[in-house]
């Protein structure tokens, strides 16, 4: 049994080269945030939660590798998050980063723009989720819906 988890594991990691992997298999992100950001951790936690091993970077100005990463100002939120060779920015769900990485799409990365109730790290409890998109974004700045979640 450990054998074929290790098999699974190894060939998980020749279909993705250039991702980092944790010592369970997952990749491994690394999220560039402020270190006062409530709704960050949060994020960083849903991560977590979801099998991801997640490297922190307190930063004091996360625009900065908004900018250095290529992402789009027009989809900037409050943290900024890399996966191999992939871009993660805002709030976006691990289901939908999975599916990524899966899938392995040409393109920049995901991202969720502004803060919007309801997205994993900004839930309030007795508050409405808002609806939102996951936009999967090119290098040029071009960008489509890659999953919408209505409001609830």
């Amino acid at each position: 049994m450990q054998r074929r988890i290790f098999l699974h594991a190894a060939m998980l990691a020749c279909a993705m080269p250039g991702i980092g992997f944790a010592k369970s298999g997952q990749p491994v992100i690394e999220v560039f945030k402020s270190a006062t950001c409530g709704c960050c951790t949060q994020w960083v936690d849903h991560l977590r939660a979801n099998g991801f091993k997640v490297k922190e970077k307190n930063v004091p100005n996360t625009a900065a590798y908004r900018t250095k990463l290529g992402v789009p100002a027009s989809l900037g939120s409050c943290h900024t998050g890399t996966i191999g060779a992939y871009v993660l920015e805002g709030h976006v769900p691990a289901a939908d980063i999975k599916r990524l990485l899966a899938e392995k799409p040409k393109a920049k990365g995901l991202a969720v723009p502004g803060m919007p109730m309801g997205s994993p790290g900004m839930e309030v409890a007795g508050e409405p989720a808002d609806a939102y998109d996951v936009l999967l974004f090119q290098a040029n700045g071009k960008s489509t819906v890659y999953r919408h979640y209505a409001a609830k």
